[in-house]
């Protein structure tokens, strides 16, 4: 099936519905081809090249777990699997391993249904795309089968994660002792990982959705779903909640009254956090063009300055490399701190705005209520050439009509979609009907201009 795929790599690894999409074959035959393009180092160096595999709950990630080691080990390598683990936790052991490659299967937050797979580099990072169609090529190439001894070994290693879980607690700013918390993993990866972590930090915890079976993954749970965990946050009379989703690299909070405390504002309060501290580099905050106006406006009454990339964590953490930032992410939960992490780690952004609101002995609300959210309206203009959204006259001058009326207080998003054929139209003002009314403007707008 990949054979006739445009591009088996997508914007976060490879994705579908697990076997029809991605299957036990695709996983083997990957896994050949990264080890080809991966594990040269070890090959170079004169030992056998050596992986680690993680894998999220879902039951489909029993077989292409497997299927990927087998892959791997034919072809010469290595191979600790790990067991069921955060996606970043297979990021940080792949590094502090000293492996040459890491890989999830996991499908993130999306229906048990789907899974994916991801690479890590061994540094720990995503691959660039470079890499990734260096992979795609090798999947067609002849190579030569290692035989006898020159196979890979596999073993098991699934006491692992707990020193991934001493290295979070480690870098915890100030403990937690006083607080009670809501945690709710998705019924995902971090299940044991994300309670366990808050208690060693001092916490007092209280658990929901942590209890997967292999098909309740993201399942009414989770980053995705957080109303329930809130509503626990208050139901328990805790400090806060915090819900990670399917493979924890992102979080999304709650305060005391079961108010959403989303990523912009996570994010918001731990460059503060940062700031005062002096380890915010630059001063400046990574966001993308999707964070609310009121984080930027936030952020520059403290004094922090801000920089904006394309949608994605990827875009990101490349921005945060490229110029050694420390604090970045996305409204939705995905946070990076790259001064302790190479990819998102939800439970790593718990434990560090917990740690804000023990040192600062304020509740959520008060922590979250600095990073104000302007009304936001979206909407999705179906059926419309997505291609001349950027470039027809009138679609334009409109656009420039609205920014014009909504100033210093408001603004105007327009993206095509990566997946479909519609344009997101993304306003905000100073009002909700202001924002509604000049979004479903400028939608009338895009409908008659680009319609196909």
């Amino acid at each position: 099936m990949y054979q006739q795929m445009a591009r088996i790599f997508g914007t976060d690894g490879v994705r579908g519905l697990a076997n029809r999409d991605v299957t036990a074959e695709i996983a083997l035959d990957l896994a050949v081809a990264a080890a080809h393009v991966l594990g040269q180092r070890g090959v170079f160096s004169g030992h056998r090249p050596k992986a680690v595999v993680g894998r999220d709950p879902r039951a489909s990630g029993e077989f292409l777990s497997a299927a990927v080691c087998a892959g791997l080990a034919s072809a010469g390598v290595d191979v600790v699997d790990v067991g069921v683990v955060p996606t970043p936790a297979v990021a940080y052991l792949t590094h502090s391993m000293d492996v040459d490659l890491g890989v999830m299967l996991s499908a993130s937050h999306n229906p048990m249904e789907d899974n994916g797979i991801k690479f890590f580099d061994r540094s720990g990072y995503k691959l660039a795309d470079e890499v990734e169609d260096q992979i795609e090529a090798r999947l067609r190439a002849d190579w030569d089968r290692p035989l006898g001894a020159d196979v890979g070994r596999m073993t098991q290693d699934y006491t692992a994660v707990w020193r991934y879980v001493d290295f979070l607690v480690s870098t915890v700013p100030h403990r937690l002792d006083g607080l009670k918390v809501v945690v709710d993993s998705a019924n995902g990866a971090a299940s044991e990982v994300g309670p366990e972590a808050l208690r060693r930090a001092g916490a007092e915890v209280v658990v929901i959705g942590s209890y997967p079976d292999g098909i309740n993954i993201n399942s009414g749970y989770g980053a995705t779903h957080p109303r329930r965990m809130a509503a626990a946050t208050v139901g328990h009379w805790a400090h806060a909640g915090v819900s990670f989703d399917g493979d924890a690299d992102r979080c999304i909070a709650a305060d005391e009254d079961g108010n959403i405390v989303d990523g912009d504002q996570i994010m918001g309060i731990l460059a503060q956090a940062h700031a005062e501290r002096g380890t915010l580099t630059n001063g400046t905050l990574v966001t993308t063009v999707m964070s609310n106006l009121g984080l930027k406006l936030a952020m520059q009454k403290s004094g922090i300055r801000t920089v904006e990339t394309a949608v994605g964590d990827r875009y990101v953490l490349e921005e945060m490399r490229r110029s050694g930032y420390s604090v970045g992410g996305e409204q939705s939960g995905h946070v990076l701190l790259t001064d302790y992490a190479t990819t998102g780690d939800g439970t790593l952004t718990a434990l560090h705005l917990l740690s804000r609101l023990a040192e600062t002995k304020k509740t959520m609300s008060e922590l979250a209520s600095v990073i104000g959210r302007l009304p936001q309206a979206l909407v999705n203009v179906k059926g419309v050439d997505k291609s001349r959204a950027s470039a027809d006259p009138d679609v334009l001058a409109a656009v420039a009509e609205a920014e014009a009326g909504l100033g210093e207080t408001g603004r105007v998003l327009l993206r095509p979609s990566g997946t479909e054929s519609l344009v997101r139209v993304m306003v905000e003002a100073a009002t909700q009907e202001q924002a509604d009314t000049v979004a479903n403007s400028l939608a009338d707008v895009v409908r008659e201009r680009l319609a196909l």
